[in-house]
Formats: C-alpha cells, sequence, structure tokens
C-alpha cells in the first residue's frame, strides 16, 4: 500500500512539472511577442491597448482601470489564490508538512531571498532605486520548473521536488513583502471590511462548508475590499486560498467500499444486458460512482486542479504580454549600467545561487537536513542558478515598487537580462553533471 501511494505521488509530481514546462514554453512566447510588438511599427498599439479603459459594475457602483491594472489587479489575484492553494497543500500533505522536510527547502529560500535583497540594497541604498529590493528575491516557479523538465534525467526527481517547494516557500516570502512593505495609504474602514469577510470565510471552513461557489462569491467581495484598502488586492487571492477546505467528505475506506459496491452492481447489469449502451440502472451507478469521487476529493484539490491550467496557460502568458513589452533602443547601454538593473542582475544571478547554496550548505553542516537521494553539490548549485530566473514575480513586485517611473523599465531590462542569465548558467551547469541514477530518478 506504501509503495503504491509513493508511485501515486511521484507520478502526480511528474505531472505537475509537464504542466509548469509546457505553461513556460507559452510564457516565453508570451515574452518575446510583448518584446516584438513594443519594437515594431505597431508600438503605439501595444500601449494603447494596455491603456485602454475598463468599467466593470453594476450602475452607479463600479471599478474603472486601464486594461493593465486589470491585469496585475485582477488576473493575478487568481494567480496568487493558486499559489495560496499551492503552498497550503504543501504545508499540510507536501514537502513542507514536516519539520525535517521542509528546513532544506526553506532555509534554501531565505537564503535565496535575503543575499539577493541584501546585494541588490547594496549598490542602490540611499538611491531613488532602493524601493525595489524585493525585485531579486523571486523565482519564477514555471519558468525555472519548465528549464529542469527538458533536462530529463540529468536532475534526480528529489533535487525537482526541492525546487518545486522552495519555489513555493519563496512565494510566500513574496506575498508578505508585498503585504508589509509595498502597501499603499490604508482605508481602515474598507479594510475592516476585508478582514470581516475573511472571518467569515474561515468561520464558513471551521464549519464544515464545501460549496466553492460561495467561498467564489465572498472570495469577490474580499478582493474589492482589499481592492479599496490600500493593500494589494491580490493578496485577497492568499487569504481566500486559506480559507478552502483541504479535507474529504468521506474517508477513503468508506469511499473503496462504496465504489466496489457501486461497480459490482455496474458489473452485474453488464452481464445482464451484453451491450456496449449503458441501462438505465448503469446511468445510475455511474452518476453514483461521480457522486463519491467528489465526497472523497477535497475542494482544494478540486479547485487547484481545475484553475492551474488556466494560470499556466492564460493568466501569466496575459501578464508576461501586459508588463514585459519593454522599448529596446539606443537607451539600451546606458540601462544597462543603471545602479538599478545590476543590483537586479547581480541579486538574481549571483545572489540567489550563494543564498540558496549557502544556507542548504549550512543546515545539511550541522544536520538538521540531508540533500534529496542522489542529488550532488553541483546539481545543488545548478538548481539555485535556475532559482534565479525570477521573471513573473519580478516583474509584479517591479510594478508595484516604481510604478510609472522611468526605474521600470530599467528594472525589467534587469529582469529579463538576468532570468537569461541565470537559466544558461542552471543549465551549464546542470549539462556538465552526471546523470541522474535509477534510485534519485
Amino acid at each position: 500500500m506504501a509503495r503504491r501511494t509513493s508511485v501515486s505521488l511521484v507520478r502526480a509530481f511528474r505531472d505537475f512539472v509537464r504542466l509548469e514546462a509546457a505553461g513556460g514554453i507559452v510564457l516565453l512566447v508570451a515574452t518575446a511577442l510583448a518584446l516584438a510588438w513594443a519594437n515594431s511599427p505597431w508600438a503605439p498599439w501595444y500601449a494603447a491597448l494596455w491603456d485602454t479603459p475598463v468599467v466593470v459594475g453594476v450602475g452607479a457602483f463600479g471599478i474603472a482601470k486601464p486594461l493593465l491594472l486589470w491585469v496585475n489587479d485582477g488576473l493575478m489575484a487568481l494567480f496568487f489564490f493558486v499559489v495560496g492553494l499551492e503552498i497550503k497543500r504543501e504545508v499540510l500533505v507536501g514537502e513542507l508538512a514536516s519539520l525535517r522536510r521542509a528546513t532544506l527547502p526553506a532555509a534554501a529560500a531565505v537564503g535565496g531571498m535575503v543575499v539577493p535583497a541584501a546585494i541588490y540594497l547594496g549598490l542602490n541604498l540611499g538611491g531613488p532605486g532602493s524601493h525595489g529590493w524585493g525585485i531579486p528575491m523571486a523565482t519564477d516557479i514555471a519558468f525555472a520548473l519548465g528549464v529542469i523538465t527538458l533536462l530529463g534525467d540529468r536532475v534526480p526527481l528529489g533535487l525537482k521536488v526541492f525546487l518545486a517547494a522552495l519555489a513555493i516557500v519563496d512565494d510566500l516570502g513574496a506575498v508578505l513583502v508585498i503585504a508589509i512593505f509595498y502597501t499603499a495609504e490604508l482605508n481602515l474602514v474598507a479594510l475592516g471590511v476585508g478582514l470581516g469577510i475573511f472571518a467569515v470565510m474561515v468561520v464558513l471552513s471551521g464549519a464544515g462548508v464545501r460549496r466553492i461557489g460561495l467561498y467564489g462569491l465572498l472570495g469577490v467581495v474580499l478582493w474589492i475590499a482589499f481592492l479599496k484598502s490600500g493593500i494589494h488586492a491580490t493578496l485577497a487571492g492568499v487569504l481566500a486560498a486559506v480559507t478552502i477546505p483541504a479535507s474529504a467528505r468521506i474517508h477513503t475506506t468508506t469511499f473503496r467500499s462504496r465504489s466496489r459496491e457501486l461497480l459490482d452492481a455496474f458489473e452485474i447489469r453488464d452481464v445482464e444486458t451484453g451491450t456496449h449502451r449503458l441501462s438505465a440502472e448503469q446511468q445510475e451507478v455511474v452518476l453514483g460512482l461521480a457522486g463519491v469521487v467528489r465526497e472523497v476529493e477535497s475542494p482544494l484539490h478540486r479547485l487547484e486542479h481545475a484553475l492551474h491550467p488556466w494560470v499556466s496557460f492564460v493568466i501569466m502568458p496575459v501578464f508576461a504580454l501586459a508588463n514585459a513589452g519593454i522599448v529596446l533602443g539606443g537607451g539600451l547601454v546606458e540601462s544597462a549600467t543603471h545602479p538599478v538593473t545590476l543590483g537586479i542582475v547581480l541579486g538574481l544571478v549571483g545572489g540567489k545561487l550563494i543564498g540558496v547554496v549557502g544556507f542548504s550548505w549550512l543546515v545539511t553542516t550541522i544536520g538538521l537536513a540531508e540533500l534529496p537521494s542522489g542529488a550532488t553539490w553541483r546539481q545543488v548549485t545548478g538548481v539555485a542558478a535556475l532559482a534565479g530566473i525570477g521573471f513573473t514575480m519580478s516583474l509584479f513586485i517591479a510594478s508595484l515598487a516604481f510604478g510609472d517611473s522611468p526605474l521600470l523599465d530599467n528594472a525589467k531590462v534587469g529582469i529579463l537580462g538576468a532570468s537569461l542569465l541565470a537559466g544558461v548558467l542552471g543549465v551549464a551547469l546542470l549539462l556538465t553533471g552526471p546523470r541522474a541514477t535509477a534510485e534519485s530518478g
């Protein structure tokens, strides 16, 4: 039984990685399209599209924002909602479920946030770009896992799991940084309404209410309240995810017994009818099986499974298309030498590698954790380099830090350049290392 459960978990993780790899390719295409569009004769259309005002509301109640802000505040709230679901799952049943398993990725993530931020501040402290210290702290899980998947058996499966857990802890750190350091002036009334809605959702979750539609409706109200409060609206997505029930309605033993009873009834009717068409009784059995499957599947798992493709193939590519359009011209060299750009590049490429490897070495040396099975320090270094692919989250934090300031373009140049360099460095380190053995892969 334990062997079967282990195989199922490995299979599920491989499916997840494959999805991230495909999403990373789509994200790369969207980025290339944004760059090409912003530097083409149709560049004015690019700017005009994202500046288009969009009003959503009923009667006198409405929200008016440019299309770009609907993407960054609205669609990205769904992205953060899925991030919140992933964090909750990992804490409950995943790599962060026990202290021993969580120590290595958590320590690596902390090192991968602290060192890049320190390097950035070392170049920008006291200058106009100092507020962007959170930009090089991020890791883009879609791009990073996409690259590592393409390397196949060059990377042990345990090291891929380590990177995924590291990126999830990194996302949690980014959420906290955004909430604490990138919040505008607070509207206490709106914030109170938002916290009240969140409290209601917590009570419903504790009471065992499993209606996803109800959580969705309250989540929208929570998002509007946070939007009006001054705290970035995407954080409503994380808070909403925390309240989604993670337990099944029925126990696995009950699921097995009911399923076997229904399947036995189905087979009896199949022998009686002797046809490929379902009888009325068999149709009832199929509906019964569907109901049992729904009861054994938690709302958290169902939502994560349903939303993940939309995040990977729609939301993140649209975000990249809207935010990666940098005009490449004569000022590119000047931008490349700007302290903001240099801070981001050195932070993501050098800081991530030093922080992830250094903190991983520290916790393994003192015996708090151990490397994944079959992994070498060279491979850990390669994975640490891939963690420097910041992209989506880095672009998001840059937009919060600099808004419409010219520094935003410098930050985008740094993010794109650093992500490319980190990817190349990580691939070079992993390709020149040994292949994963059967035990580690």
